[in-house]
């Protein structure tokens, strides 16, 4: 008979037969001894188990003079005695043939091959923890999802923070997914987000412009949302009021004037942040935020794209499935440079003169000016992010590979799996997480 097929699950030895004990040997009638020898075991059986005698062999009439003189066991299993103990165990009943189980199915083949993940479960890349993606080799300190609630202010609800924003919309052939979320450490410790988002539209048809400005506002500072939040609406009033100069300069790429114009217009807006500090009688620094911005064209025509700002973060492209940082270099020391073209078009609050012409005093640290201008291409995907997000995308390639992974597919994302995608976390970062990304058509 050919052999059955092979079973996922071996069938356990058979109680009747030792396949590793040799034949016994053969004797013949003359030889068999005159009194019964005592019962034999088989080795490898249970202790204290009889062999149990076939159904065949109780059947078969013993011959003449071979009659068992011993007596029959009650009710247990009866020892094998005379020929019927040398003789060889019939082969066992073979098995009927049963689908493998799926337990089966996803066990290794052997003890040393890997085992394959199977339904519902990930990869050692990409790993979740309540549904919340993350890579690494250890999940996140923080738990996945939001736990403390930020304690509001009664008589000024309007200063309510929600935990995250999502934006989007689609305008000259490009298509713009906008996130603002709490960081882990923020949602452990009942504390508000400190970054903010605005995106807004001004103007109509191809002569109009879409601003998206981030700011984060300062660690240490009780009113950092306040602040990133006077920063973005700041710079918002005055992009607005100035809209279409801006939007001809882009067209007409002017790279000269839209550096100079968008230097004033930034500078004036932490001016004003460190004017309201003075107020407040807070250190310029207490009350203060970095302020990241994009100016997009909606002229279908223009691909020219325009970064400007003033603090840390990161400006990356991804060109060909392959992420690259694309953050303007500034001057080492971190003070901008003097002179027309730095602080003549400057307003100057007069927050840190001193008191009198013969009582030096120590100018506050400012953040140097940060432009960059490109020609987008068709496939680009430019992200503008804060350092919540910029940090562990240089800091973990695992991190800048998903991104990249996920973001390459020839449509853009809906809102939803870009939420998804853009809160993946690496143990380590657990502060707030801004971004902005704009999939060019």
């Amino acid at each position: 008979m050919p052999p059955g097929p092979i079973q996922d699950d071996p069938a356990p030895p058979s109680p009747l037969r030792d396949e590793s004990a040799p034949p016994a040997p053969h004797l013949p009638r003359h030889a068999l001894p005159l009194s019964p020898p005592p019962s034999v075991e088989a080795e490898g059986a249970s202790p204290g188990r009889a062999e149990r005698p076939s159904p065949q062999a109780e059947r078969q009439p013993s011959p003449a003079g071979e009659a068992d003189s011993a007596p029959a066991a009650s009710q247990g299993d009866p020892p094998r005695t005379g020929r019927e103990a040398l003789a060889p165990a019939p082969p066992p009943t073979p098995r009927a043939e049963r689908p493998p189980s799926p337990r089966a199915e996803r066990s290794p083949a052997s003890p040393g091959a890997p085992a394959r993940p199977g339904a519902g479960e990930t990869s050692a890349e990409t790993r979740a923890t309540s549904g919340v993606p993350y890579v690494g080799d250890r999940p996140p300190t923080y738990e996945a999802e939001p736990t403390a609630l930020a304690e509001s202010d009664p008589g000024a609800l309007d200063a309510y923070v929600p935990d995250t924003v999502l934006e989007g919309g689609r305008f000259g052939g490009s298509t713009l997914r906008a996130v603002s979320q709490r960081g882990d450490s923020a949602r452990y410790r009942g504390e508000a987000r400190r970054d903010t988002l605005l995106v807004v539209r001004f103007g109509a048809g191809d002569e109009g412009i879409v601003l998206v400005a981030t700011a984060t506002g300062a660690r240490t500072c009780p009113e950092a949302y306040r602040a990133a939040t006077e920063a973005v609406r700041s710079i918002a009033a005055a992009v607005g009021r100035s809209h279409r100069r801006l939007a001809d300069d882009i067209r007409a790429a002017r790279r000269g004037d839209l550096k100079s114009g968008l230097r004033r217009l930034t500078d004036r807006t932490l001016g004003r942040l460190r004017a309201a500090a003075a107020e407040r009688g807070l250190a310029p620094e207490e009350y203060t935020a970095s302020l990241r911005c994009l100016l997009l064209p909606t002229d279908g025509q223009c691909r020219t794209r325009v970064f400007f700002g003033a603090g840390e973060g990161g400006l990356f492209r991804l060109r060909g499935g392959e992420l690259r940082d694309i953050e303007p270099e500034v001057p080492v020391d971190g003070q901008p440079r003097s002179g027309a073209e730095g602080g003549a078009l400057t307003l100057d609050p007069g927050v840190g003169r001193p008191p009198s012409p013969y009582a030096p005093v120590e100018e506050p640290r400012r953040e140097p000016f940060r432009f960059h201008a490109s020609i987008a291409r068709s496939g680009d995907v430019l992200l503008l992010c804060g350092t919540g997000l910029a940090e562990p995308l240089r800091g973990s390639p695992s991190l800048a590979s998903r991104l990249a992974e996920e973001w390459s597919a020839p449509e853009p994302p809906g809102l939803a799996a870009f939420l998804a995608t853009s809160q993946t976390r690496v143990k380590g970062y657990a502060d707030d997480r801004t971004l902005a990304a704009v999939w060019e058509g």
